[in-house]
């Protein structure tokens, strides 16, 4: 299966159920779950329109009626260097649609609407097997860095428009994240 099976859109409040409901199922916690819910309470980390949901696109066999939203991927905002930047966290999909390309096309989308909005630095925390096929690397090469120990290879960062300066320094998360 491939992006194409996937329609992208952004959440609406008539979503946050079936945010959460995505979350709870892709993660052995509710950590995700509830970290969502607390940076949608956020007003200074959530950014609206920048909630990405991935869903069957109409006319694909994708074990799921177009319309249903089986994919999350979320940006908010942080800082880098006393800059802004975006942290993408957490990314979820539904386990039996895991591996279908559903998260990429969420993943895409967000980073998309981000670009469209000026926004330049997206960092994660993730699989550094998964998360450069969207262009991302080591933070470390950007001059990006936690403020808490992490293995080099798990903190990325993508400069949306490389043609300008990214910020460059500390990670600071919002307040939900539970990190310094």
């Amino acid at each position: 299966m491939s992006e194409h099976a996937w329609a992208t859109r952004a959440e609406t409040a008539s979503d946050v159920p079936a945010v959460r409901r995505i979350n709870l199922a892709a993660f052995p916690t509710a950590e995700e779950a509830d970290l969502v819910d607390a940076l949608r309470a956020d007003p200074a980390a959530w950014l609206p329109g920048l909630s990405l949901l991935a869903e069957p696109a109409a006319g694909a066999a994708v074990g799921a009626p177009a319309g249903t939203p089986v994919a999350h991927a979320l940006l908010t905002r942080c800082r880098v260097g006393g800059a802004p930047a975006l942290a993408l966290a957490p990314v979820a999909v539904l386990p039996e649609h895991q591996r279908t390309g559903a998260g990429s096309a969420a993943v895409r989308a967000a980073l998309a609407t981000a670009g469209e909005r000026g926004e330049n630095l997206v960092v994660v925390l993730g699989h550094p097997a998964y998360y450069p096929r969207f262009g991302f690397r080591p933070a470390s090469e950007l001059g990006v860095r936690a403020a808490f120990d992490v293995p080099d290879e798990a903190l990325m960062a993508l400069a949306l428009r490389p043609e300008l300066p990214a910020p460059a320094g500390t990670i600071a998360y919002p307040a939900a994240f539970g990190v310094p």
